[in-house]
């Protein structure tokens, strides 16, 4: 079975996830998604990802991180770019989430980047989701 947006399947996947307070999700393993965990890593909203090998294309087993009292550190996952409509954005023009608090993920020509980083190396590029 194919998939037309992997990048939706695995924010769909791990929001369904944090619902029922699982400590692991798996998705499809690709370079676009592996960069979306990672920056989701060095931002501090999931504990841990690993890439694991299968028969097909591999799997990403990401390890969510919850609160001292089991609440969600991730509240919303949303999808900004999709394959029918792609957002290209400018360094001036990048979204700031929450005032700052939350983190927008932008693919660019150096790899999937925070806006903060997006900003300190002075690029832009298409806007794949915010996370708050």
């Amino acid at each position: 079975m194919s998939l037309s947006d992997p990048i939706a399947d695995m924010l769909t996947r791990i929001r369904n996830a944090l619902r029922i307070k699982a400590d692991i999700v798996n998705v499809r393993a690709s370079n676009v998604c592996e960069g979306i965990a990672r920056v989701l890593k060095e931002e501090g909203y999931i504990e841990d990802y690993r890439r694991v090998e299968d028969a097909k294309q591999g799997l990403l087993r990401i390890y969510l991180r919850y609160g001292p009292n089991g609440e969600e550190v991730l509240s919303e996952l949303k999808r900004v770019s999709r394959p029918g409509r792609r957002v290209y954005r400018g360094v001036e023009e990048l979204p700031r989430p929450l005032d700052g608090l939350g983190v927008a993920i932008v693919s660019t020509s150096q790899g999937v980047l925070s806006d903060r980083q997006c900003r300190r190396r002075r690029i832009g590029g298409e806007v794949l989701c915010t996370v708050c």
